[in-house]
């Protein structure tokens, strides 16, 4: 609570001598020699991180325009003079171990996320997925052989096969992960590619993940 209540009473104190620098502008010392030279560019200390500037506590150059209407307004930046330098040390020093260790739960989350993404895969590959249809009547009865394959009445589509993965195995994929150019339209087994994040390590001996399925009669 210290240092939030530190935080606070820093961005007033920004916000009220940043207004009263505003109202004298013109003759801000640090301001009036940049006045009518569009090629001078002012020292200000960054607040908070500022895309394509920088982090915030370094020193960077600007327009002074630029600072004048965006940056100074938003408490963006400050000018690099010893009493703003002070107050941005002060303030940096008391919150720069809270904004530590926020990265590192960030790092742990997407290590987490991808021990997940792996686990998923893996389980993919093992599994079989088994779905079951009614044959195509007419087309069983004519057919030449009892070798040639049933075909089914209606085939087995990309987005069934993503439905069938979340309900029989609990596992959310979307249809650009698997690899399917026409519907299974036949009894039998299948190997379907998968179409997974290259970070994700094969298992040994593959060259690509495959969706084990099966589909027979009802």
């Amino acid at each position: 609570m210290h240092w939030m209540a530190f935080t606070q009473h820093g961005r007033n104190a920004l916000r009220q001598i940043t207004k009263e620098s505003s109202d004298r502008v013109l003759h801000h010392p640090l301001l009036f020699s940049c006045q009518g030279v569009r090629y001078r560019r002012l020292e200000v200390i960054l607040t908070t991180k500022v895309d394509k500037l920088g982090k915030a506590g370094e020193t960077v150059k600007v327009a002074p325009g630029y600072f004048r209407n965006h940056l100074m307004p938003k408490l963006l930046a400050v000018p690099n003079i010893e009493k703003f330098a002070h107050l941005i040390r002060e303030q940096r020093r008391i919150c720069q171990p809270v904004e530590e260790e926020e990265v590192k739960v960030i790092r742990k989350s997407e290590d987490n996320m991808s021990r997940e993404f792996e686990k998923a895969a893996r389980r993919l590959e093992n599994a079989r997925l088994v779905l079951r249809r009614f044959p195509n009547i007419e087309k069983l009865r004519s057919r030449a052989s009892k070798d040639d394959p049933i075909e089914l009445r209606a085939p087995v589509t990309k987005e069934e096969l993503v439905a069938e993965v979340a309900r029989q195995l609990s596992i959310s994929i979307e249809p650009e992960n698997l690899h399917l150019p026409s519907p299974l339209s036949a009894f039998g087994e299948y190997e379907v590619p998968m179409r997974l994040p290259k970070a994700i390590p094969l298992p040994e001996g593959k060259v690509q993940w495959t969706l084990n399925v099966k589909v027979r009669g009802k």
